[in-house]
């Protein structure tokens, strides 16, 4: 019955927080698939948009995505979009500073300055973009557009790309954007190691839906949950889960208690978006003028609310261009939103927005991230496996294979820090999910000269074996030679490891040797070779 309050109540969100129902005409459950996407965002309301076309496929599949779109529209026909570098201040500056010094002029600094101003922001050199790629279309010639070169004049590259930025040719050609993503490798390795289809993971499993808000929904080995609240965790257990791991985001889930699918795709689009949560939306919802239903959240938004309430079609696709690009709302918009009897809030809301993100894109990094929660969840050694050889960076197996004191230990002497550099920012996030990992009953079995993966962490009963890329100092070269060359006869010693593994040499050895990774093989034989 799709005109019960039940199934209205849901108009405007997704499929997958409809009430269960079997079809009237032959019996079988309905399938919950579908969201609330104008397709007026993508072309507009006469096709006069230019369409952003995103698709994110695994960065170990992107190269061989990117060589069948040749197959797609035809050889010649795409080219690699072209990007210009571009002289930044302080090197201009330099640069402006060395001429005047070779050549023995003195010069005052507000000269030097003042001719930087004019170096800043000139073509420097080319490159091209990570994953966008032109397309031609058919019965014309690429010059007719742009011209096309090897990136940063390279001619051995084998690569083409426009010799003009794309954004100074976006309305004339097509730009597919193929990009690399940690999700769907994630996704997939998680399929291989549980023989579960991610596909058919269900977009409204209740305990998934849980850890988003409590992170007792997270079971311990013994099957017991892990508790209210945490003094690393917190109270959610979204912790190394995509789009919503962050403790910026964390926060998010705080304030607003997302308690639906739809919740989450919402969240997602405030995150994404620049000028929108902070100072915006998140005042309107503590503030209970709103809840996060009603809130800007993404373009999509502003097209569907100004609709709702009567604005004409045309005034509101332009209202939502000119807000989603940050350019405010114009005096007669504002008087027509008025009229129309919008939030109170809402002309402030729409001025302070900067950037807002597509709804498509927040329901399809939604999705990946909501079934990567459901392995967290039911299949946890395999999350944890896939997380840590993946997502996981700056794993320093010398300082969190140890126990989960000396994590903490570790947090806490980072935490003293007034600045921490990128690979400790990393390490932060990483031994995060080292302490959940320990608080939920699994354990790190140490490196193992027989047993180690290179940089795969292998699930054993109740933990995972360390790989011995996880070492810091052993390089994934000597890792694969290693692995290539443990079969057969045992080792004798550290110095038939070297003399049977030519990429392996005595610093690896020692370093294996400290962390007891040589188990009673000895370092030397009789007679040292070292």
């Amino acid at each position: 019955d799709f005109e019960s309050e039940e199934v209205r109540a849901f108009a405007g969100g997704c499929g997958y927080d409809m009430p269960d129902k079997n079809c009237p005409v032959c019996g079988e459950p309905l399938v919950k698939a579908g969201f609330d996407i104008p397709f007026e965002t993508f072309l507009g309301f006469k096709g006069d948009k230019e369409p952003d076309i995103d698709l994110n496929f695994s960065g170990d599949y992107q190269a061989k995505a990117h060589k069948y779109t040749e197959v797609l529209f035809g050889e010649g026909h795409t080219f690699k979009a072209g990007t210009i570098g571009t002289l930044a201040d302080k090197t201009a500056y330099g640069f402006v500073k060395n001429y005047y010094e070779e050549r023995e002029q003195r010069k005052r600094r507000c000269e030097i300055e003042r001719i930087t101003v004019g170096c800043t922001g000139i073509r420097r050199s080319t490159g091209q973009h990570p994953g966008g790629i032109v397309v031609l279309p058919h019965g014309h010639d690429i010059n007719e557009f742009t011209p096309v070169q090897h990136p940063a004049n390279d001619m051995e590259c084998g690569i083409i790309t426009t010799h003009f930025d794309y954004h100074s040719i976006h309305d004339n050609l097509l730009k597919l954007d193929l990009l690399g993503h940690d999700d769907p490798t994630m996704i997939k390795v998680l399929e291989d190691l549980t023989g579960v289809n991610a596909r058919e993971i269900p977009l409204d499993d209740k305990e998934t839906m849980g850890i988003f808000n409590d992170i007792s929904y997270l079971k311990t080995i013994d099957g017991k949950p892990l508790g209210k609240d945490d003094e690393i965790l917190g109270t959610t257990g979204a912790a190394a889960i995509p789009e919503f791991g962050t403790k910026f985001v964390r926060q998010m889930l705080l304030d607003t208690t997302p308690s639906a699918f739809e919740d989450l795709c919402r969240i997602s689009g405030l995150s994404h978006g620049t000028n929108v949560w902070l100072n915006n939306a998140q005042d309107i919802i503590r503030a209970g003028k709103g809840t996060i239903k009603d809130v800007v959240c993404t373009r999509d938004d502003i097209l569907k609310y100004l609709m709702s309430i009567g604005v004409e079609n045309k005034t509101a696709f332009t209202i939502m261009e000119a807000v989603r690009k940050g350019k405010g709302l114009k005096p007669e918009w504002e008087t027509i939103i008025t009229e129309h009897k919008a939030h109170d809030w809402y002309v402030e809301s729409c001025k302070k927005i900067e950037y807002l993100f597509p709804r498509a894109h927040a329901v399809a990094y939604v999705m990946m991230a909501y079934r990567i929660a459901w392995f967290k969840v039911h299949k946890p050694l395999a999350f944890y496996s896939a997380y840590f050889s993946i997502r996981a960076k700056s794993f320093d197996a010398s300082v969190m294979t140890y126990g989960d004191d000396l994590v903490l230990k570790k947090m806490a002497e980072l935490d003293k820090k007034d600045k921490l550099s990128g690979a400790e920012q990393d390490m932060q996030v990483t031994l995060e999910i080292c302490h959940e990992f320990y608080k939920r009953g699994f354990k790190f079995y140490p490196i193992d000269i027989y047993r180690s993966d290179v940089d795969k962490f292998l699930i054993e009963s109740d933990g995972l074996v360390v790989p011995f890329t996880a070492l810091p100092g052993v390089g994934k070269t000597a890792a694969e030679d290693l692995v290539a060359n443990r079969g057969g006869e045992k080792f004798m010693s550290g110095e038939d490891i070297i003399l049977r593994c030519p990429k392996v040499g005595k610093s690896v050895v020692d370093t294996l040797d400290k962390v007891g990774a040589l188990g009673d093989i000895p370092k030397t034989n009789q007679i040292s070779l070292f």
